[in-house]
């Protein structure tokens, strides 16, 4: 049996498509229940407010909205903190500020790859034995 420790309380629990155990699920559903309750009646609120308001923690409203459970198209001020530097964004994972900072960072990169590739003398590769034998 596919058995491991629930990431949340520690209990162990048969593995499911949630990775967590039942009592955890429940709970889990729970917290949606009250965000989504609170949402409805406070469409004007940020993901701080209902944070302090629900005492869910911002960490879980973050994971509903990014599974798509919890819309913020029809929530002008709800936003969540990027992953890399914590300024809230609307969508994905990471700011711009951010994501063009990879970019750049991941092109120099692979810049430096290719240049260290490049200037590789070929004399001191495997094929210099070789090409002893054949003179």
């Amino acid at each position: 049996m596919n058995v491991d420790n629930c990431p949340r309380c520690g209990r162990l629990y048969v593995k499911n498509l949630m990775n967590l155990c039942q009592p955890c699920i429940k709970d889990l559903e729970h917290e949606y229940e009250i965000c989504v309750d609170y949402l409805r009646k406070n469409r004007g609120t940020n993901i701080q407010e209902l944070s302090d308001a629900t005492e869910i923690s911002i960490k879980e409203i973050t994971r509903f909205i990014r599974e798509g459970r919890i819309s913020i198209a029809n929530a002008p001020n709800m936003m969540y903190p990027c992953e890399v530097c914590g300024t809230l964004i609307r969508d994905g994972h990471m700011c711009d500020s951010c994501r063009s900072r990879l970019t750049k960072d991941l092109a120099n990169a692979a810049k430096e790859t290719v240049d260290k590739s490049s200037t590789k003398k070929t004399s001191d590769a495997a094929y210099r034995a070789v090409d002893k034998f054949r003179n």
